[in-house]
Order: structure tokens, then C-alpha cells, then sequence
């Protein structure tokens, strides 16, 4: 068996990651099914769930895992006496009574509370001092953004455990020296990143670990050849895994949906299903074909960014580094006559820190290629790497013509929270202040100080608790947020009423 740590650094590196861990389940797990309500995705997401637990054949934008997790988690918890009451479409309304939203929302929950230690690992692997890996979480456990967000049944929970899990694989490749060991690691990187790639389309960006990891073992061949190996492996079994279960699990066809129920499958996949021949691998290439075909069809529908309409909630790729644009997700008015909201709305001490962190890791690494720098780089290397994830992912991003939101930020944060770590352990000396560890690990104490005074005056947008007007007014920081409550007036700059 296994034996607890002994030495008083492991013991003290133990206490502080269940500390992040517990910290994590009250920031994301605590009271998750309220409110009992649709917001957002989950209208989408929730009926999509029900077909799978139905057996019913369906399309979607989206690759499969995060759908199937939402529906393996009401399949466990079982908390509602039918899940049928969304497989004839594709939008979910009208709630039954006293319909659970717990099992649904379950796993994102889960994989969002776990991102935390999982975070603290990555944060220790990149400043190699335990105390300093729970003071930089505190960027993952009071966002408010975040936490919005991914306590719903949405797929981005699901994307951000799985791209942190393969940048924690990445960096413990980067560090290993043992064959064995080694092995394990690139089994781990490749099942995680086949994980993301069956979650959400925007995590195409992940698959720059592959050279980067390649650029950084160049001169440890055989190790290389370890892992393109044995990560491929894992990968393609991966991604064939979680595609032939959606494939296997619709089989029938519901023609009350779109296209008679077909959704514009080829008809040799009509083929297919009527012979009931979906279960089979050797038709995998054919639906696979027809279902990446229809996310472009899919695609081609949605409408394209209006910053001119009133109601639009989609923003522009350049304000979201800043929190622009802030998205009501929900509103009430409970007893009292005080407004409650779920909004999308971010904790700007952690986007604005994290965001300055980019845009000094440009500085450092323009310096340091540009000119002699007195005290070179620690890490070089790594900052360029996520740097480059980071401005990788925002290049692609802008040349998206559809309608995009704040939420499709959630995974270059994640590369820039590694990146302002590798920048504040680069800081050696400011004027004639030396950094030392002790100071540095002082800052850390201040930057999580103001994160979390920052996330309690967000607080109430976040966790659905009643607000005055004046009250709400005075979280609106920039009119660029287009953070606005029920009774105020909109001060949108891109909206001009005659």
C-alpha cells in the first residue's frame, strides 16, 4: 500500500492542495442546482443529454464528450422520473415540475471543481514552491466568470479539465527522465488531449504541445519517439472511443426533428442507421465524415456579430481580455422586491492581472531575443510556448466571422494564468528592489488578496443573491462591459438610440 507522505514539505504540499481543493468545492459545488432553471447552453446541452439516454440519433455542432458526460451524470444520479421531455427537439423549454437539474449538471461541477487542484499542480510544476501554487489558484477559485459559467451543464468544464490535464502531462514530459515513467505520461497526455478534441472544436489550439514538446526533446530521441508513439496511440483510441459511443447510442430516428430526423446525413448513413449497422466500427470513417460535415453546415446558420443590435450578447474577440461583454444569464425578482441576477460577468482583478501577464511576457521575450539581457531568462522556452497557445488561439479566434461570446475566452485565460506565473518568477529585481522569494511569495499573498475582495463585490452576480439598483451600478466599472441591471439604463458604446 501506498503510505502518506512523511517529510514536513510533502505533508505541508498535501495540506495546501485539499485547502485548494476544499476552497474549490464552495466556490463551485456548493448549491450548484440552483437555481432549478434553464440558463444559457443548457437548453441546448440538457435536450441533447435526453437523446442519448433515449437511443436517439441526432446531430450537433459539437463533438460528442461533454454531451455524454452531462447525460452519464443524470443516468447516475437518476434524480428525475423521466428524461424524455426534450428528445423531439433541440431546444428545451418548458420545465416539468419539480425536474432536477443535478444529475445534468453533475459532471461539468465535478471536472470544474477538480480543474482547481488540478491547476495547483500546474502552477507548482511551473514555480516549484508549494506555497506559491495555492496562492496563484486563487486566479482559478474566485473568478466569477468562471464560476457562472461552468457550475451550469455546459461543455466548457469539461474543455478546461481536459486542457489543464494535458498541460500538466506536457510539463511532466518535459521533466521526466525515466523510459517508464515517461511512458505512462504520454499515454496520459494523449488521452486528455483525444478528450479535448471530443469536447469542443476551439481546443484544436492544444494540439501545438505535440511540436512544441517535440521542439523541446529534440535532442532526447528516443524519448520522442516514446511519446509520438505511445500518445498517438492513446489519442486515436481516444477520439475513435468517444465518437463510435455517440455513433452506437442513436439509433433511433425521432422525425419530429430537424430533416425528418436525419439532419442532413449522406444517404449512405441513412444506410447505415436502417440496417442498424451504427454499432460498427467499419462505418465509423462514413459518420464521422457526415458529422463534421454537418458542424460546418450548422455553422454557416448562426449570425454573425451585430454590435449595432440592441439585444446582442456576442462580443468581439479584442474586448474580451478586459471582460467585454458582460451576458445576463438569468434574472428574478424574489420576495422583497430586489432583483437577483446570474451573470457572466468577470472578476477583473484576475482577467486584468492575467492579461498584463501576457503583455509583459511579449516584453521579456522581445528582450531577450532582441538584446543582451543582463540576468537571461529562467524558462525561456516555456514562456514562449504558452505565450505563443495564448496569441495562437486569439489569431484563429479573430478570423471567426460568426457570433462569439465571453466564454470562448475561458481557455487562452487558462494559457495566460501559465503564463503570468512564468513571468512573476522571471522577476528578479525592480529598480533597486531585489526579489527575493519571501517578497515574492508577500506579492502572491497581495494578489490573492485583492482577487478575493474583488470576487466578493461580484459576488451577488454570481451567486444569484438579491441586489439593489444603486448597488449593481456601482460594479460597472466600464461601459465596455455592458453590464447594465433590469431598471438601468444601457450604456452600451456601440448602441445609439435615435
Amino acid at each position: 500500500m501506498s503510505r502518506l507522505p512523511e517529510s514536513p514539505e510533502a505533508k505541508r504540499a498535501l495540506l495546501l492542495l485539499l485547502l485548494v481543493t476544499a476552497i474549490g468545492f464552495f466556490t463551485y459545488v456548493q448549491r450548484y442546482n440552483e437555481p432549478a432553471a434553464f440558463f444559457w447552453d443548457e437548453n441546448y446541452h440538457i435536450a441533447s443529454a435526453q437523446k442519448y439516454l433515449n437511443g436517439i440519433f441526432f446531430m450537433e455542432q459539437h463533438p460528442p464528450l461533454g454531451k455524454l458526460l452531462i447525460a452519464t451524470g443524470e443516468k447516475l444520479l437518476n434524480r428525475n422520473a423521466l428524461d424524455n421531455q426534450f428528445i423531439s427537439t433541440d431546444y428545451g423549454t418548458e420545465l416539468p415540475a419539480g425536474f432536477s437539474f443535478a444529475g445534468y449538471r453533475f459532471f461539468p461541477v465535478l471536472l470544474a471543481w477538480l480543474t482547481a487542484p488540478l491547476l495547483f499542480l500546474i502552477f507548482w510544476k511551473l514555480t516549484k514552491s508549494d506555497l506559491a501554487a495555492a496562492l496563484l489558484s486563487s486566479f482559478y477559485l474566485f473568478d466569477n466568470a468562471l464560476i457562472v459559467h461552468l457550475r451550469g451543464a455546459m461543455l466548457e468544464p469539461m474543455l478546461l479539465f481536459f486542457a489543464a490535464l494535458t498541460i500538466f502531462a506536457f510539463l511532466l514530459l518535459h521533466e521526466e527522465k525515466d523510459p517508464k515513467r515517461f511512458g505512462w505520461y504520454s499515454a496520459l497526455f494523449g488521452v486528455s488531449l483525444g478528450c479535448v478534441l471530443t469536447t469542443k472544436v476551439v481546443g484544436l489550439v492544444m494540439i501545438l504541445l505535440i511540436p512544441a514538446l517535440g521542439w523541446l526533446l529534440w535532442s532526447k530521441k528516443d524519448l520522442l519517439q516514446r511519446f509520438l508513439g505511445i500518445g498517438a496511440l492513446a489519442f486515436f483510441v481516444t477520439f475513435v472511443g468517444v465518437w463510435q459511443i455517440h455513433f452506437a447510442l442513436g439509433s433511433t430516428i425521432n422525425p419530429a426533428l430537424p430533416d425528418q430526423g436525419y439532419y442532413q446525413t449522406s444517404e449512405q448513413y441513412k444506410a447505415v442507421l436502417a440496417a442498424g449497422k451504427n454499432g460498427s466500427v467499419r462505418w465509423f470513417p462514413v459518420m464521422l465524415r457526415d458529422s463534421l460535415k454537418f458542424v460546418s453546415h450548422y455553422n454557416n446558420g448562426v449570425p454573425k456579430l451585430d454590435l449595432c443590435k440592441e439585444e446582442e450578447n456576442g462580443s468581439p474577440w479584442f474586448l474580451w481580455p478586459i471582460g467585454g461583454r458582460a451576458i445576463s444569464y438569468r434574472w428574478e425578482t424574489p420576495d422583497g422586491g430586489l432583483y437577483q441576477y446570474l451573470y457572466l460577468q468577470v472578476n477583473p482583478a484576475v482577467w486584468w492581472i492575467s492579461f498584463a501577464g501576457v503583455i509583459a511576457a511579449v516584453g521579456l521575450l522581445l528582450s531577450s531575443f532582441v538584446i543582451d539581457m543582463k540576468t537571461p531568462l529562467r524558462d525561456r522556452p516555456l514562456l514562449l510556448i504558452f505565450t505563443g497557445l495564448y496569441f495562437s488561439y486569439i489569431a484563429a479566434i479573430s478570423q471567426i466571422s460568426r457570433v462569439m461570446y465571453l466564454y470562448h475566452y475561458f481557455l487562452p485565460l487558462l494559457f495566460s494564468f501559465c503564463v503570468l506565473v512564468l513571468v512573476l518568477m522571471e522577476l528578479r529585481r525592480i529598480g533597486r528592489w531585489t526579489v527575493t522569494p519571501e517578497r515574492r511569495l508577500g506579492a502572491f499573498l497581495a494578489l490573492t488578496l485583492v482577487i478575493f475582495a474583488s470576487y466578493e463585490f461580484y459576488r451577488p452576480l454570481s451567486n444569484y443573491e438579491p441586489i439593489s439598483d444603486g448597488a449593481f451600478a456601482k460594479r460597472t466599472l466600464t461601459d465596455l462591459w455592458d453590464l447594465h441591471c433590469v431598471n438601468c439604463a444601457k450604456t452600451s458604446p456601440f448602441v445609439q438610440k435615435p
